[in-house]
């Protein structure tokens, strides 16, 4: 497996170069140099299969590997009837674009962690979560991964530790790890390779190399407060963090092939390539030694 990036939508210069329908993005993505496009359905799934399946296969065409964010609305931490009624629903009307789409895996929210002790949130969490992977099944949708997201909000489900107990569910789930999400609930804490090395080291104590080699990635600069995550920056804003040199020179290290997505603001495809770029200088004086 090869390394992947792309962006998270669509960035401003799309819309800038007159572009206007997804089914564009595959091309258009190919001409830069990036393999990897995470469909937004974040505000809800808002594509039918349909279409689904004619972006999976432009995207086949041009080589690039599809996955799909989850609706915001999902929460696994709801003690409310209806709320969890809709969760199920956008879990699997997710899944079902999804397949048509041809996408590997649907990244999803875990939920709130307001209110109440987080060991019996999460303990809530991972009974509801076990009761939709049961649909899931019944559906026949069982071979598309689903990945919890570490979460920037202290508020919210979602730390790495929280995210792997979820993983440790079942086969169909494996971590999206977003690490400016991470530096931004940490205080800023990845600031040098070894705080990087310190988390991809407890991703495969927790699940084993194999969920490692193959991690799904968010990275983008992030600004933050004392709660954590407040928007998503650019490679162009200063002094901020977190940087992306530290991680690739440890995937570089150590072989790993992850897919990158980035989310930063209206310049995803452009931080994309960035990050891209510093990966495959890294690689290039690796191999040159």
């Amino acid at each position: 497996m090869n390394i992947r990036f792309g962006p998270a939508g669509s960035s401003a210069s799309f819309y800038a170069e007159k572009h206007k329908s997804s089914l564009e993005m595959p091309e258009w993505l190919k001409k830069r140099g990036l393999n990897a496009y995470e469909y937004q359905c974040s505000r809800g799934v808002h594509i039918g299969e349909e279409m689904a399946a004619r972006l999976g296969k432009l995207a086949a065409e041009h080589e690039i590997q599809m996955s799909i964010h989850a609706p915001y609305y999902i929460n696994l931490s709801t003690t409310d009837p209806e709320m969890q009624v809709k969760t199920k629903n956008h879990f699997l009307k997710t899944l079902r674009v999804a397949r048509a789409m041809n996408a590997k895996i649907v990244v999803f929210h875990p939920g709130s962690a307001s209110s109440g002790d987080r060991k019996e949130i999460l303990a809530r969490a991972k009974k509801f979560l076990k009761e939709i992977l049961a649909e899931v099944k019944e559906e026949g949708l069982s071979g598309i991964m689903l990945a919890p997201e570490t979460m920037g909000k202290k508020n919210q489900l979602g730390s790495l530790e929280e995210v792997l107990e979820l993983c440790e569910l079942g086969e169909q789930l494996r971590p999206a790890v977003d690490f400016g999400h991470i530096h931004a609930v940490t205080g800023g804490g990845l600031t040098d390779k070894a705080s990087f090395a310190k988390l991809l080291d407890y991703i495969e104590k927790k699940l084993g190399l194999y969920y490692l080699q193959n991690l799904h990635i968010h990275f983008s600069p992030v600004e933050y407060t004392a709660g954590g995550e407040k928007r998503h920056l650019t490679t162009l804003d200063d002094n901020c963090g977190p940087d992306f040199t530290p991680l690739a020179e440890l995937l570089v290290e150590r072989n790993l092939t992850p897919t990158i997505i980035c989310e930063s603001d209206e310049r995803q495809a452009e931080d994309a390539m960035i990050y891209r770029d510093i990966y495959y200088k890294l690689l290039d004086a690796s191999n040159n030694k």
